[in-house]
């Protein structure tokens, strides 16, 4: 079984915004965890909502810029494998992004994924903000990322937040916007974090 499956059956994988009390990763792991996209550069908003509700229980947004980094603010997507420095994730691969959302979905909530067309300035502009942003409260997920966005050139019109689902309708009317939805059945637990270790290992 490969090592992130141990690190990732470790993990508190909870969809809601939590306080992190983890270390930082130091700089050669950084390093080691960059990846970058060779695709279009976007940023994608992620909401985590309640099927029961309708409400938001977390926020956070992938950056594709120089490299692709997941700014998961008071996330508790953590495991001994994630290079997590203040509250960002790197290495963010399609097969962590996959293994990020599918942990977060299960019976109690689905995962909005809001995709933003950007330029490579915006892209590169975000993703500085975001790693010199540091550690966030909880439930300041939503807070925190429209603070980011709305300092992004173009975006400036963002209204900062505290509501995950504000953030997102404000996201949905953003020209070029994808809007994509994922649901899962389980219960969000132990199954949940079989499922996310094994999609980590898929690039």
């Amino acid at each position: 079984m490969p090592r992130i499956v141990f690190g990732l059956l470790a993990a508190v994988l909870l969809a809601a915004c939590s306080v992190d009390q983890s270390p930082d990763a130091p700089d050669n792991r950084v390093a080691a965890a960059a990846f970058r996209d060779t695709g279009p550069k976007t940023l994608t908003i992620m909401t985590m909502v309640n099927n029961r509700t309708g409400s938001g229980g977390h926020t956070s947004m992938l950056i594709k810029g120089s490299q692709s980094v997941l700014f998961d603010p008071a996330g508790s997507f953590r495991a001994p494998s994630v290079v997590e420095r203040g509250d960002v994730i790197f290495g963010a691969s399609p097969g962590l992004v996959r293994a990020y959302k599918s942990s977060h979905a299960r019976a109690s909530h689905h995962v909005v994924t809001q995709e933003i067309p950007v330029t490579d300035a915006q892209a590169e502009q975000a993703l500085q903000l975001a790693v010199n942003y540091g550690a966030v409260p909880g439930a300041f997920c939503a807070n925190a990322t429209t603070d980011i966005l709305r300092q992004v050139q173009g975006f400036s019109s963002v209204n900062r937040t505290y509501y995950p689902v504000k953030f997102m309708e404000q996201v949905a009317t953003f020209p070029g916007v994808r809007t994509s939805r994922l649901y899962e059945n389980d219960a969000g637990d132990v199954i949940d974090a079989v499922r996310a270790a094994e999609l980590a290992t898929l690039e």
